[in-house]
């Protein structure tokens, strides 16, 4: 992240991401200059966002891209998106207050709730099937959306299962020694084992349904809303939810694929044979996607990540 002196950012919109709370005020006097800023605060950074919550009731998310132009075209391309998506999703999603493109700037209202990630594990495993159902409600209106809708909004990243096999296994030898022992034959057995296959239709999803951009009320589980469509894609359906069976376990994927099919069942998908496909191929990505986030919660020292990790080992490779 480029170190700079707020105080010299004489034209905001030129200023990119810095890390800096004055970029946030600079930003909020040239777009909501009736909107006083009482407080800025860091709310942290992800592999692709910085972001603040300005007065507890606005949230200015920056782009980590480092490129400028591509840094601009995401950042429009999310807030169009956004719009597409605020139109079909059961749930509430980020609605732009207004963006900056060259910083990678995009701010909205608040929504209200916490994290998933947030609560403790207890608490997530409480709501996880009811969270769960919820989303896989959601990931059924995004899977059913036209393609024609998304032109020029939505990027194909379907990478085939054995890419992703590929992947794991030269992550595997960073992050082993944070698995307890009694996984490692399970973990093995898993790298050494042909990836399903991946014979699909590609859909629009979220393409990174973590816990981390789930956000609920703490004391009932409520979904409140799904943040961060940055990486928004035409993916494999099984995708999003091989997050939720990582996050969240079996019961949960269970339980968000009874609400995928409540839903009608999108992406021509007509049998309960179609569903446990699907399902083999979420339980194939959930694994995989185990060795990234767990290296990313070692490399960032974040704890919850890690955490949250070594909990799903238990059910992602049970001893």
């Amino acid at each position: 992240m480029e170190s700079r002196n707020p105080d010299h950012a004489e034209d905001p919109d030129h200023v990119g991401h810095t890390g800096h709370t004055g970029d946030v005020r600079a930003a909020m006097a040239r777009h909501l200059p009736g909107h006083r800023v009482e407080t800025v605060t860091p709310l942290g950074a992800g592999q692709d966002n910085v972001a603040y919550e300005v007065n507890g009731d606005l949230i200015l998310r920056f782009s980590k891209e480092p490129d400028p132009a591509r840094r601009a075209a995401l950042v429009e391309r999310e807030a169009r998106l956004l719009a597409v998506v605020a139109d079909l999703s059961p749930v509430p999603v980020p609605e732009p207050a207004f963006t900056i493109a060259a910083q990678g700037c995009l701010a909205y209202p608040k929504l209200p709730g916490r994290p998933l990630l947030d609560l403790p594990a207890a608490k997530r495993s409480a709501h996880g099937p009811s969270v769960a159902a919820t989303l896989g409600a959601l990931l059924a209106a995004a899977h059913a959306v036209p393609a024609g809708l998304l032109t020029g909004l939505a990027e194909v990243d379907d990478s085939p299962p054995s890419e992703w096999l590929r992947e794991a296994s030269e992550i595997c030898p960073a992050i082993i020694d944070e698995i307890p022992p009694a996984h490692h034959r399970a973990v093995r057995t898993f790298l050494g084992t042909p990836p399903p296959d991946d014979g699909h239709t590609p859909v629009f999803s979220h393409n990174d349904l973590g816990i981390e951009h789930v956000l609920v009320a703490p004391a009932t589980g409520t979904v409140t809303g799904v943040i961060d469509w940055s990486d928004a894609a035409i993916v494999d359906p099984a995708y999003d939810f091989g997050l939720l069976y990582r996050d969240l376990g079996p019961t949960a994927l269970d339980a968000a694929l009874d609400g995928y099919r409540s839903a009608g069942l999108p992406n021509g998908l007509t049998t309960l044979r179609d569903l446990a496909v699907l399902r083999e191929r979420a339980v194939f990505y959930g694994r995989c996607r185990l060795f990234e986030d767990l290296e990313y919660g070692i490399e960032t020292g974040r704890e919850l990540y890690v955490g949250k990790c070594l909990t799903a080992v238990e059910w992602l490779f049970p001893a």
